[in-house]
C-alpha cells in the first residue's frame, strides 16, 4: 500500500514550511523570567491514502525523506458533485475524495520538493 500519494505545492504551504511563531512568555515584575523566543515551524503537506493512520504516515515521511517528525495532522475531503450543461444534455460527475496530512518536523530538518527538478 503506498502511505503518501503527492506533495501539495501550493502558496499556503509554502508559506507553511516556514514559518515564524513566538514561544515563551513576557516576564513580569513580580519576578517571572522572560522566555520569550521564535521558533522555526517546518510544516509540508501530503495527500496520502485515506486508510493511513497517523503513524504510517510519519513513518513513510521519514523513511522517504531522511528527516524527524515532530506532529501529524490529518483532514478528510469528501468529493463534491459536479454538474455542467452541455448541447448533449446535463452531465453529472464527482470530484475524487482525498485525505491530507499536515507533517511538523523537528526544528532544523527541511524537505525541498524542487532538488530532482
Amino acid at each position: 500500500m503506498e502511505i503518501i500519494e503527492k506533495p501539495i505545492v501550493t502558496e499556503k504551504f509554502s508559506a507553511l514550511s516556514s514559518r515564524t511563531i513566538h514561544t515563551g512568555k513576557k516576564g513580569n515584575k513580580k519576578g517571572r523570567p522572560d522566555t520569550r523566543g521564535t521558533k522555526t515551524l517546518a510544516q509540508f503537506a501530503f495527500v496520502v491514502n485515506p486508510n493511513a493512520n497517523k503513524i504510517q504516515i510519519k513513518e513513510a515521511v521519514e523513511q522517504l525523506y531522511n528527516v524527524t517528525v515532530v506532529a501529524v495532522n490529518t483532514m478528510k475531503y469528501a468529493g463534491k458533485v459536479k454538474s455542467r450543461m452541455t448541447k448533449a444534455g446535463y452531465i453529472v460527475g464527482k470530484t475524487k475524495t482525498y485525505k491530507k496530512a499536515v507533517v511538523t518536523l523537528k526544528e532544523g530538518d527541511n524537505i525541498d520538493f524542487y532538488s530532482n527538478i
